[in-house]
């Protein structure tokens, strides 16, 4: 009974690896990067179609926007990050609904005559249309803004690993790992290409399309041609670092430079005028009973 139920077990577990294994489908590289850009630039919530949002407000938006709009949406959603939930669709979805609430708030706000009406229902369904639309810019360049601001360090654990003894996907694998932020997500997606199947020079070509800051573009375009000229990436990493602090500290001497500029403007509005009233207020009021006396 014993050697009955062995078999009988040894039966069921072969049957079940070939049922495994026929309904399985195989898996390429080229599915898997596809899967990995699905990931990444379709980040939608999978529980349950509730959420989703009603095909005739994208229409609306559709119609009135220009050719190719759902390219330059996924563009400046891969600049934001791809938040969870923002997909060109929704995008779309959302800029018809603004404008239909913000043309009913101008609307609201000018029913006292039919110009103001006009003028309200115009300025509001404008309003809304690009409210999302500045709100997604907004996203992306708070992103670019946190890479920017986050590269030097970056580069400087590259150096230090890389001159250590860790090969460069090894180091970005600590920068990926130890820090945090935008440029860590990027790091560990390019880790994932490579892994994938993509080069080293096309992951690092596949970011620089995913970002504005124009000192990363430098940094890994010095990368590709050191690799394609057999320099080594240790000194090439040296030599960016440097150049990246260097260029943080102007830039920060630059805010530096603005800041004057940026206070003058409120020092006239609000300050001034209180300390004419401190100092001229008590000669104004002597010169007035003079002159009421006279």
């Amino acid at each position: 009974m014993v050697l009955i139920f062995g078999l009988g077990c040894l039966l069921l577990a072969f049957s079940l690896g070939v049922v495994a294994l026929v309904a399985k489908p195989r898996v390429t590289a080229s599915g898997s990067l596809d899967l990995i850009e699905t990931s990444y630039s379709a980040a939608v919530v999978q529980k349950s179609d509730v959420g989703t949002s009603p095909s005739w407000l994208r229409s609306i938006a559709v119609r009135l926007s220009p050719a190719g709009v759902a390219h330059g949406l996924q563009r400046r959603l891969d600049l934001a990050g791809n938040p969870a939930t923002w997909t060109p669709d929704r995008v779309l979805a959302a800029k018809g609904l603004c404008l239909l609430v913000g043309a009913g708030l101008g609307g609201m706000l000018g029913f006292r005559s039919v110009g103001w009406l006009v003028a309200g229902l115009a300025v509001g369904a404008v309003f809304g249309f690009f409210l999302p639309d500045l709100l997604l810019l907004n996203a992306g360049q708070k992103r670019q803004t946190l890479i920017r601001r986050a590269l030097p360090d970056a580069l400087d654990m590259l150096t230090v690993c890389v001159e250590a003894g860790l090969g460069f996907d090894a180091a970005l694998a600590q920068v990926a790992r130890n820090t945090a932020g935008p440029l860590a997500q990027e790091c560990a997606r390019v880790l994932q290409e490579m892994q994938i199947g993509k080069s080293r020079n096309e992951a690092l070509r596949s970011l620089t399309t995913r970002t504005t800051v124009n000192e990363l573009r430098a940094f890994i375009s010095a990368l590709s041609q050191a690799g394609e000229l057999g320099v080594p990436i240790a000194s090439v990493l040296r030599e960016q670092a440097r150049e990246m602090r260097i260029r943080r500290r102007q830039r920060a001497e630059e805010q530096a430079q603005k800041v004057p500029v940026k206070i003058l403007f409120p020092l006239i509005a609000c300050l001034f005028p209180a300390m004419f009233v401190v100092i001229i207020g008590s000669g104004a009021i002597s010169i007035a009973r003079v002159l009421m006396q006279i």
